[in-house]
């Protein structure tokens, strides 16, 4: 079934890929992009400021786009087979943050659906100014997803969390005791943030919870599955109730120069 035809028939595939660079993985992303035709794909880690974003290519498979990058660094972006409005670029609550981790738009599809890419802070070292600032970005999130969630709509907030959120979310919960990701503080602001009446998507569809998205480049992570799973599509109730798949797009990471993270897409029936 072509993409044309799941629009056409009600629906709708969104994803999400933290890709490390998108202008280094521009060919992968194509790629996929090609071979899976997702509807809606919000982009994390881009690395470029929006002029460098690789825009040509990507509208050119029928994608518009908008972006919220920065140089070197962070960036995120939304891409979408159907128009998109009311944009909003940077997480609300603090306008001296100046780091691109957050992107807003609705999709104007025939029953629309407001989406988020969200780059969350590592917060490592946890004994520097990092940590702290990973638990305010957490902190105002849950606000604006309470303001979003008051709207009703369909909603989902999609991106790389950068929390783990439980031990059956790493392969070896052990190795991550000290780490930003795994500390009591950063769990309990994710599930504050779920306990607001968000829905995983993942998990909501009784996907093994051991479905990482993310292996390290070094010493054969990938190959031994020896991964974490912190890329999510949290759902609002009314996104939840038309929810019918969602998947781990294993493939990509075992390509040639592969994002350390792999895309995780969920299909929607509208």
């Amino acid at each position: 079934m072509t993409r044309l035809e799941l629009s056409h028939s009600g629906w709708m595939r969104i994803a999400t890929w933290n890709v490390n660079s998108v202008n280094a993985r521009l060919d992968l992303l194509l790629g996929w992009l090609a071979d899976v035709a997702p509807d809606v794909v919000c982009l994390q880690e881009l690395k470029c400021v929006d002029e460098k974003f690789p825009r040509e290519p990507i509208e050119a498979m029928g994608y518009n786009v908008e972006t919220h990058g920065q140089k070197s660094y962070n960036g995120v972006a939304i891409l979408s087979k159907f128009p998109l409005t009311e944009v909003q670029r940077g997480l609300p609550g603090d306008e001296d943050d100046v780091q691109a981790r957050y992107i807003e738009a609705v999709i104007e599809a025939p029953l629309p659906v407001r989406v988020a890419s969200i780059y969350l802070p590592n917060g490592n070292p946890v004994d520097s100014e990092k940590f702290p600032y990973k638990l305010a970005w957490l902190e105002r999130l849950q606000r604006h997803a309470a303001d979003l969630l008051k709207l009703e709509e369909r909603l989902v907030l999609a991106g790389d969390y950068n929390v783990i959120l439980t031990p059956q979310d790493a392969k070896t919960p052990q190795d991550w005791t000290g780490d930003a990701l795994y500390q009591p503080e950063s769990r309990a602001a994710a599930r504050a943030l779920r306990w607001l009446g968000l829905t995983d998507a993942q998990t909501a569809v009784g996907v093994d919870p051991h479905a990482f998205t993310y292996w390290d480049y070094f010493r054969g992570a990938f190959e031994r599955d020896n991964g974490i799973r912190i890329d999510h599509l949290l759902l609002s109730p009314q996104a939840a109730d038309v929810l019918e798949a969602c998947e781990v797009c294993r493939r990509e990471r075992g390509l040639e120069k592969p994002s350390d993270h792999a895309a995780v897409m969920a299909t929607f029936k509208f």
